[in-house]
């Protein structure tokens, strides 16, 4: 039986996202490809018939959760104008931080999976990321590339770190308290000039 290549696609696609969902609640070596693949409501079979192995899924995941972020940081650009920077912190501070760890950003859940990975995943996430870096550059207001790409990456780090000492702490004020010191030190971009 022949499928229609957009079923095809459609069906890749809603595993990816079980597997990106599953990867980012339990992290690469808890997640079994069973539960992946019965998650999207497909065999292990097909799991396999679209990704190949479940590295290579983790690897999709990993390009698909840098991709969200970088949209996330362009969204936000274009709809806070120069005041982006401050709201999209408080949205990743706060929205993002607090949300149940499957729908929360891949930076948060998957970057310490990915420093554990294999050079295939971390080149994949080191391409990636460059290009959100990038972005997130671009809304800042110097011009100076150098400089941009200097804060982008402090901020980027600064966010991704803050939320998951955040997530880390059982003290639910104390991680309020990480998430507003975090938010505190990303300078507002009127005061970076």
């Amino acid at each position: 039986m022949r499928y229609d290549p957009d079923q095809k696609e459609a069906t890749r696609r809603r595993i990816l996202e079980a597997a990106h969902k599953g990867f980012r609640r339990q992290g690469f070596d808890g997640a079994g490809v069973d539960g992946l693949a019965g998650d999207a409501g497909v065999t292990s079979g097909a799991f396999y018939k679209h990704f190949g192995s479940k590295a290579e899924a983790f690897r999709q995941s990993v390009a698909l959760s840098v991709g969200e972020f970088q949209a996330a940081v362009e969204l936000f650009q274009k709809e806070h104008g120069d005041a982006w920077l401050d709201a999209f912190a408080k949205f990743y501070l706060g929205e993002k931080r607090c949300a149940e760890l499957g729908d929360s950003c891949g930076l948060q859940s998957l970057t310490p999976e990915v420093a554990r990975s294999d050079d295939s995943t971390r080149s994949i996430f080191q391409v990636e990321l460059t290009k959100a870096a990038k972005a997130f550059a671009n809304g800042l207001p110097t011009q100076d590339h150098g400089k941009d790409s200097d804060r982008a990456w402090a901020d980027i780090a600064l966010l991704i770190g803050g939320v998951i000492l955040a997530r880390a702490v059982k003290n639910p004020t104390l991680a309020d308290e990480i998430a507003e010191a975090v938010r505190s030190a990303i300078v507002p971009l009127d005061e970076s000039d």
